[in-house]
């Protein structure tokens, strides 16, 4: 069996996660998805939130977990007994950031493959902080997030 697990923040998740996690999904037996706590961030929604949709975008795909944590990423892997890390990769910007992590990750369990995923077109633009500031704006982000989101997002900005 062989189990991979996808970080991020998720603040809140986007249909460019939404793409990494399905695809991630098919790929491997058992996929957790996995909000990492940085308590250097702020977010928006609670880490309870998060979970919360992300529970709900991911419903479909049975052998998603969602999980938080705030261990390192090789440190959760190997607690959940995960050979392989997931990354998502939008543009060159994503990807010298990523490659960073991974060789620090390599220097720390070089047991644990990272994969990277490039998100489709369609996603390349979709950030998090894009969305944020989008609805924040009172413009849609229909067809960007999930539906459950969008209404947390609106939620949030107007209360």
């Amino acid at each position: 069996m062989i189990k991979a697990v996808y970080t991020g923040t998720f603040d809140p998740v986007t249909n460019g996660h939404l793409d990494i996690i399905e695809r991630a999904s098919k790929m491997y037996d058992v996929l957790y998805v996995t909000i990492f706590i940085n308590p250097h961030k702020t977010c928006l929604f609670t880490v309870e939130e998060r979970m919360e949709m992300l529970r709900e975008a991911t419903k479909q795909f049975p052998n998603v977990v969602i999980d938080e944590s705030s261990s390192l990423a090789v440190e959760y892997a190997r607690e959940v007994g995960a050979q392989v890390l997931v990354r998502g990769l939008r543009a060159t910007e994503d990807y010298n950031y990523e490659s960073l992590m991974c060789f620090t990750n390599q220097y720390l369990d070089d047991g644990i493959e990272t994969v990277f995923l490039m998100t489709r077109l369609a996603y390349t633009f979709v950030s998090s902080s894009f969305v944020k500031e989008i609805v924040s704006h009172k413009h849609s982000v229909e067809g960007l997030v999930p539906a459950c989101v969008e209404k947390k997002l609106i939620e949030k900005y107007r209360g």
